[in-house]
């Protein structure tokens, strides 16, 4: 959920963070001995964590669930709102594993896309090639997890144009090199799975709740004294109390409280190029193709047969000077991109496939997520407010999880949590002290460094009928 630029450069409009206290509200309703699966569960988000929570809760058999958002479902702002995203299963850690938090989490979702009915339909295991040129990268990318499947290394432009039909890697892939992973990995129609994980929860008794004025929440409720949270209240003037409130909202989220600097929402950027439905055959079942320097593409969509290609680079922020005299990057939503932008996709473009590269694009637009400093995520209760559970932070990888990560955050609403998953992911604002909000955090392409959408001078002007929002046609400026 994205806040209205127009509310932000308004004064008379109450800030996101004002606590509005209520008196008269049991506070014990909160504690966790009156807390069981007919307690009122708030989620304040609808976009992929948020989607993923509502199942989870609802098959452990919490029976009042409620989920707002700004925007009716699948909202149009989500990231996951997509045609496609990429996904890399990873084979269930030893426990001396040092990397056995994460290797948890991507085995998590490997199971939940190869077994469960809401997701299995939309993973499509067409294999990922992963490739670089810079030695950041190449070494980035000797660190991906392949054991287990069946690899294969590329080291000439010759191994590359091999893992596709002739005709369709015809560029130069100037000092590329990689390897090809032939199974468990390949893309996931992120719009369709999001929307069967909404349905399914619904099908299941969860409410959502959406629009401009009923779903868009603005505020965190507070009880009389100021110390727990008890609901939030929306841009109508509803409040919603709750036993327990699970902040989802993304990128959005440190506009409702103060993470410490432990969230910075940091933007990539797409596009679509629309191909005519014979074309789009041609390009069907290509292996996702990965360079960690220049971008991505994946195979056309069925529906409007267009495919998405995007320009890897290290995140763009919007960093304004808030109230506080603090830097801090305000996301905002926007159908276009940077012209900029534009041009790397294109140079990617003439790299692999030069005879798309000067197609026109049909549709673009940014996506926003929130980076943590390890870029672990961070699913816990706010050591303030006991009642207020936080499940933030996807740091760029989010989507991936979504048949799973509710399971993990209802397990940490249960207490349940793995040790080591709940360290790992624990609140954690000694990292982010004296924090380089300019930390690249092992990303690479374009500039190699953070932008900074303020110093954005162009921007594309594409005709696309999603292009209409209600707000995010300016950057916004505090």
């Amino acid at each position: 959920m994205v806040s209205d630029p127009a509310v932000r450069g308004n004064p008379s409009v109450p800030s996101l963070s004002i606590e509005l206290r209520i008196s008269g509200f049991n506070p014990d309703q909160s504690t966790a001995k009156d807390f069981g699966h007919s307690s009122k569960i708030l989620v304040v988000g609808a976009g992929t964590w948020g989607a993923s929570t509502a199942l989870h809760l609802a098959r452990r058999g919490y029976t009042d669930v409620t989920v707002l958002d700004a925007y009716p479902q699948p909202s149009a702002i989500s990231a996951g709102n997509d045609v496609n995203k990429i996904v890399s299963f990873q084979n269930p850690p030893s426990e001396d594993d040092p990397d056995y938090v994460n290797k948890t989490f991507f085995a998590a979702l490997a199971k939940g896309f190869r077994e469960d009915p809401v997701f299995r339909p939309h993973f499509h295991e067409t294999g990922n090639i992963i490739a670089a040129f810079s030695p950041g990268g190449l070494k980035a990318i000797r660190g991906r997890h392949r054991e287990g499947f069946d690899v294969v290394e590329l080291n000439t432009p010759e191994d590359f144009r091999k893992t596709m039909p002739p005709g369709i890697l015809t560029g130069p892939l100037p000092g590329w090199k990689g390897f090809w992973r032939k199974n468990g990995a390949g893309w996931v129609h992120a719009r369709n799975a999001l929307v069967s994980a909404i349905t399914e929860a619904k099908r299941l008794g969860v409410t959502f709740v959406g629009g401009q004025l009923e779903g868009k929440v603005v505020r965190l409720l507070y009880d009389s004294e100021g110390k727990d949270v008890i609901g939030v209240q929306t841009a109508d003037g509803r409040q919603h109390l709750a036993s327990r409130v699970i902040l989802a909202a993304g990128a959005n989220a440190d506009q409702f409280l103060d993470f410490k600097k432990q969230l910075r929402p940091t933007a990539w950027t797409l596009a679509h190029i629309r191909m005519s439905p014979e074309e789009a055959q041609k390009y069907r079942n290509l292996p996702v193709l990965f360079n960690a320097d220049q971008g991505f593409f994946i195979e056309p969509d069925e529906d409007k047969h267009e495919m998405k290609v995007c320009d890897e680079h290290c995140g763009y922020c919007n960093w304004v000077m808030d109230e506080n005299g603090e830097r801090r990057s305000v996301p905002f939503a926007r159908h276009q991109i940077p012209v900029e932008s534009a041009e790397r996709i294109r140079g990617l473009l003439r790299a692999t496939m030069p005879q798309l590269a000067e197609r026109p694009f049909s549709f673009a637009r940014i996506c926003w997520c929130a980076d943590t400093v390890d870029r672990n995520f961070l699913i816990d209760y706010h050591p303030d407010h006991p009642s207020l559970l936080l499940a933030v932070g996807a740091s760029g990888r989010g989507f991936a999880h979504i048949p799973s990560i509710g399971g993990f955050i209802v397990d940490r609403l249960e207490g349940v949590l793995n040790e080591r998953i709940a360290y790992a992911v624990r609140w954690r604002p000694e990292q982010a002290v004296n924090r380089n909000w300019d930390d690249t955090q092992n990303r690479f392409g374009g500039s190699y460094k953070v932008m900074d959408f303020q110093k954005v001078t162009e921007w594309t002007d594409i005709p696309h009928e999603d292009n209409a929002l209600p707000f995010g046609s300016v950057v916004p400026r505090i």
